[in-house]
């Protein structure tokens, strides 16, 4: 879905009219896999699971969900709208966020495993 979201979002008529501060007064982005760190463990002490998800998927994903049509189609276009989002977005503090820790599930280890 993500994937085509700025298609779903700018070319679909049935979205046009509603996709707006108006009709929308909340977005909740959640992220949830459905497996364990299969072994990205140490990858994630080493860049942060935060910084690697949240900076470079999440953030990405918000803007395309809350910014306005590009003027174009280009990527500096796109760039662009995404960019006056993201600098009117207040910052992200530790008391608005959920961290979790993966544990052992069955038999699939836990983080520090």
């Amino acid at each position: 879905l993500v994937q085509n979201m700025m298609m779903l979002r700018f070319s679909n008529i049935a979205f046009a009219g509603i996709w707006n501060n108006k009709s929308i007064a909340n977005v909740q982005i959640t992220f949830k896999e459905d497996f364990g760190t299969e072994g990205r463990g140490g990858y994630f002490d080493k860049s942060g699971i935060i910084r690697d998800i949240l900076q470079n998927h999440l953030l990405q994903v918000m803007a395309i969900v809350a910014m306005e049509p590009p003027a174009d189609n280009s990527p500096e276009a796109i760039r662009d709208a995404k960019t006056k989002v993201l600098e009117c977005t207040d910052e992200i503090t530790l008391e608005d966020t959920v961290i979790g820790q993966y544990v052992r599930k069955g038999s699939n280890p836990g983080y520090k495993e």
